[in-house]
């Protein structure tokens, strides 16, 4: 059996095709390569703008100095907010502070306080309070903000004259008409609408401030305050702190937390606004694809211009609208393409906090370089997210001195959609043609290798299972190799064919032609034989007469299978009972063979077949001759008779030698004979068993040869089918 090569034509050329996916390889790396050249441009783009803006605010001293408000270098200090819409202090929630709350700051622990407080109730400094404010200004007023974290809320009581025995919040500030600090208590009796009270230094003394208003909810958490101040009545210091009680028993305050360290005049913290003079002109470069700010010398912001989520820097194209995409190219794109795509590109979201852009002050390399006088940019990583930052830093100088620095900030994200839709388009257009290719190569090769297998199909059906040729090839009228391979194998077999044909009719034409020789030879052996009479002819005469009689049985056994042959062609097939004829042929042999002993076995039932009954003797004639001629002496030779399904098998088995495994498959061709020479007594030419095969073929049957299983010996197998009209 031929092995057959699994690595085909068609294989070969799609493998050697994939060689082409290196093209979008090299095309990925390039464009990855692009990138970092737009980064690079970026990069300069973003310093510009920061070198242009810090260039409008350079020598403008004024801009930083905000009258009789302190510059904001402590963490003491407060920075307030542009609010550009009202805030609604009686909805329960904190939804109208929106985007503001980004800039919220917390206080923890960190920040307790000692105050004047009675030292008898001063408090241990419990980790679980704290709270976050953000602090804003709209339309003269300041608007403020605290989440406050606290496990146990105690309210005053409704009998209570004091404000400080129970949970409350202190407002310390500087008034406008004098340089003492006024506090203010805030000490609810529920959540309810805030009802502060304005105290003494030792909270004594109570009374109802108007001017200040608010709200106190409870939360999971603790609980949350909004408030409202009048700007008239601050001067340039303000400070807050929570007080914290747990115990409704003894109600002593157990923590504070507050945004200043001591409750004076020099340790409040300050109030930093905004310069109106510095927004127009951030506002007036029309730069709104950057997040924009200006910080002071201690790193305070002082202004910020548009939001870090939309600040890609790069502005996209539009996309080509959804109706002039095919609907099938668009589920093909975004179910199939894309989730293959971003198994290795990764997919920009804007959905990410800044932590560093929600403090009221900036720090980083490129501040603190910017800060001392050297511009810089960067590039970072936010935390948990795949999002970078691009950051650059300008200084802004004033008569030689720095008086603080313009950052501009951009995502990145919008450099990598940029980058993912390219390499989606690259990936696109050298998929198609990748499929077109590959597609066209694998035609090609489907031709080529169904043109050979076509070739191959032709001339394995050349030659049958007796080894004639039987067809021929039909020569290809293409001009190319295969083509011309055909018309040479068309050419050889029809050569081979007709010396096929000279070779088959040779023994035919041999006996013909030496049939009239041999008789005018034995004709005249035979009138020799007449007339001399002396002892030494007769015997060249004996001698002579046998080898005639031998030339004459070789001339008979060459042409018996051509006249079987034709015979067969006239024949009228009739149906008989098989196993009657095999009986009646294994008596004869008896009779034939009186020295060789046989063995019959035959069903009960008839065994009707379609044929020729002499015919079929004629074949059990060659069978049981070849099986006596091999057989071991007084060992039987077993004829066998019975049915398979819908086919008759006939078995003649003999004791002797084993077939040559190489010889089984060609015991029945022509002229073929496996006899070794000391067995030859008469000439063999291997006609016998072939007749048996042209017999058997004539009858629909076959004929195989095998070697016994139990013992040393032969089997000759024929199977015929039955007739059951």
């Amino acid at each position: 059996m031929a092995f057959k090569n699994p690595f085909g034509m068609r294989f070969k050329l799609v493998f050697l095709s994939s060689f082409l996916l290196v093209i979008p390889w090299l095309g990925y790396r390039y464009i990855l390569e692009m990138e970092q050249y737009l980064r690079r441009g970026q990069e300069q783009t973003v310093l510009g703008i920061a070198q242009a803006l810090a260039t409008a605010l350079n020598e403008r001293p004024e801009l930083f100095d905000e009258g009789s408000y302190s510059p904001a270098r402590r963490s003491e200090d407060l920075y307030v907010y542009p609010i550009f819409s009202p805030i609604s202090l009686d909805d329960g929630s904190l939804v109208d502070w929106g985007q503001y709350q980004q800039y919220e700051v917390d206080f923890g622990a960190r920040d307790s306080i000692r105050t004047g407080f009675n030292p008898s109730r001063y408090y241990n400094q419990e980790s679980s309070l704290g709270f976050s404010t953000m602090v804003g200004e709209h339309d003269g007023s300041l608007y403020a903000y605290f989440k406050v974290i606290d496990d146990q809320l105690v309210y005053r009581s409704r009998d209570a004259l004091s404000v400080t025995r129970s949970d409350f919040l202190e407002i310390s500030m500087l008034t406008r008409n004098s340089k003492e600090v006024s506090r203010y208590v805030i000490a609810p009796h529920e959540p309810e609408y805030l009802y502060p009270f304005r105290v003494s230094d030792n909270y004594a003394n109570p009374e109802h401030e108007v001017r200040i208003s608010g709200q106190w909810y409870e939360t999971e958490t603790g609980y949350e305050v909004e408030l409202q101040i009048p700007m008239d009545m601050l001067e340039d210091q303000l400070g807050f702190a929570v007080f914290d009680v747990d115990d409704e028993g003894s109600r002593n305050v157990n923590s504070v937390v507050a945004t200043y360290k001591l409750a004076d005049a020099e340790h409040l913290g300050s109030l930093r606004l905004p310069t109106p003079e510095i927004d127009r002109i951030v506002a007036g470069m029309g730069h709104n694809n950057s997040r924009i700010q200006v910080v002071d010398r201690s790193g305070r912001v002082l202004l910020t211009v548009g939001d870090i989520q939309s600040a890609t820097g790069l502005i996209l194209t539009t996309p080509v609208s959804q109706e002039r995409v095919n609907k099938y190219w668009l589920f093909i794109q975004n179910r199939i393409l894309n989730p293959l795509y971003y198994q290795i590109l990764t997919k920009p979201s804007n959905d990410f906090i800044d932590e560093l852009y929600s403090g009221v002050s900036r720090e980083g390399a490129h501040i603190n370089s910017a800060l001392q006088g050297e511009a810089f940019t960067q590039f970072r990583t936010l935390a948990d997210t795949d999002t970078r930052i691009l950051e650059a830093a300008h200084p802004i100088l004033a008569n030689g001195e720095i008086m603080g620095a313009v950052v501009v900030d951009q995502n990145m994200n919008g450099l990598r959609s940029f980058r993912n839709q390219a390499l989606e388009t690259l990936f696109n257009t050298i998929l198609g043609l990748m499929l077109m290719v590959t597609l066209g190569l694998y035609l090609f090769a489907s031709r080529i290798s169904s043109r050979i297998r076509g070739l191959r199909n032709q001339a394995e059906g050349i030659i049958d299972d007796t080894g004639r040729i039987r067809n021929t090839i039909v020569p290809s009228r293409k001009s190319d190799e295969i083509g011309d391979l055909s018309r040479s194998f068309a050419n050889i077999v029809d050569r081979l064919t007709q010396y096929t044909n000279y070779l088959e009719n040779m023994s035919s034409r041999l006996s013909h032609e030496l049939r009239t020789p041999v008789t005018v030879v034995r004709s005249s052996l035979e009138n020799l034989g007449l007339t001399a009479h002396t002892a030494e002819s007769a015997v060249y005469i004996e001698r002579a007469e046998e080898g005639i009689n031998r030339l004459n049985l070789i001339l008979t056994n060459m042409s018996e299978a051509t006249r079987l042959e034709q015979m067969l062609q006239t024949s009228e097939k009739e149906k008989f009972d098989l196993g009657a004829v095999v009986n009646g042929s294994v008596e004869g042999y008896r009779l034939g063979y009186p020295e060789t002993k046989f063995e019959v076995s035959i069903p009960d039932y008839p065994t009707f077949v379609n044929g020729v009954p002499e015919y079929i003797a004629q074949l059990l004639d060659k069978l049981a001759a070849n099986a006596i001629e091999f057989s071991y002496k007084n060992e039987p030779i077993q004829v066998s008779c019975h049915t398979l399904r819908d086919h008759a098998v006939i078995k003649v088995i003999n004791a002797g030698p084993y077939l040559p495994e190489a010889m089984k498959d060609r015991l029945f061709d022509s002229m073929i004979s496996v006899r070794p020479q000391e067995k030859q007594k008469q000439p063999h030419l291997g006609i016998g068993l072939h007749i048996a095969r042209i017999i058997s073929d004539f009858h629909g049957g076959q004929i195989r040869a095998d070697n016994r299983a139990d013992k040393e010996g032969a089997v000759i197998t024929v199977v015929i089918p039955l007739f059951y009209r």
